[in-house]
């Protein structure tokens, strides 16, 4: 079976929902609905590792493969979600150059990074694979993606995507709006400015949306994944639940 990344390498669009913990039903729920890809967050939701491997678990019994958003800065989170089988991390607040090679340092084995090497977790089936082998799958098939959410990130958006290995890039629009002043760019100027960026270099683009039009619009732009943050899509169907009359 194909990893995330090699699927987005070759071009396919992938669908994904945004979840918090605990949410073990809601992955088996989206995976079972056709979702290639689930994204627990772990920035603004519970960071709890037992209850993360469990979800991870859950998904790789349907064959769904898990993108952690991670704390901003957080090397040691990186390497215990990478150790518990997640195939991708999504890490906040990328505002330098700098800080993109620094989650690429965080997330790659040696020699492209710094991440412990260990294939007695659960990603290494506690010990029954092959060690070199185990390094190169994940080498190859581990999905970097970085979040531009400030001002400084919007204008520093060549560089960070210049990190070798960064594979791409979603907009965090709540935070970039909160961040943006009078001075800066209008937040849909800056949100035009990192896709063009994004797609001159040829690097991936995630797209957060709320309904299956922003979907199909996202992907019709150039997207790579778009993500759907499920409280939104939920609390929106529940809202029209709870009034069938008018």
């Amino acid at each position: 079976m194909a990893s995330l990344r090699e699927r987005a390498r070759r071009g396919d669009r992938l669908i994904g929902a945004l979840l918090r913990m605990p949410s073990e039903e809601l992955v088996e729920m989206n995976a079972i609905a056709g979702m290639d890809f689930v994204l627990i967050d772990c920035e603004h939701g519970p960071a709890d590792l037992i209850a993360l491997r469990q979800h991870i678990a859950v998904a790789s019994v349907h064959r769904v493969p898990v993108i952690v958003r991670v704390g901003e800065n957080d090397p040691g989170q990186i390497l215990r979600v990478l150790d518990q089988g997640a195939e991708g991390i999504l890490a906040p607040h990328l505002d330098t150059g700098a800080q993109a090679d620094a989650l690429v340092a965080a997330t790659m084995y040696p020699p492209v990074g710094r991440r412990g090497f260990a294939t007695y977790s659960r990603a290494g089936r506690f010990g029954e694979v092959d060690p070199e082998a185990h390094r190169d799958w994940y080498l190859e098939n581990t999905l970097v993606l970085g979040m531009i959410e400030s001002p400084l990130g919007v204008t520093n958006v060549a560089e960070i995507v210049a990190s070798a290995r960064l594979d791409g890039i979603m907009i965090g629009p709540a935070d970039l709006a909160a961040s943006t002043g009078a001075d800066d760019l209008p937040v849909p100027d800056a949100i035009a400015a990192v896709n063009a960026e994004l797609r001159r270099a040829g690097s991936m683009r995630m797209d957060i949306v709320g309904t299956r039009a922003a979907a199909e619009a996202s992907f019709a732009d150039g997207a790579t994944f778009v993500v759907y943050n499920l409280a939104s899509s939920l609390m929106a169907h529940l809202r029209g639940l709870a009034a069938p009359v008018d």
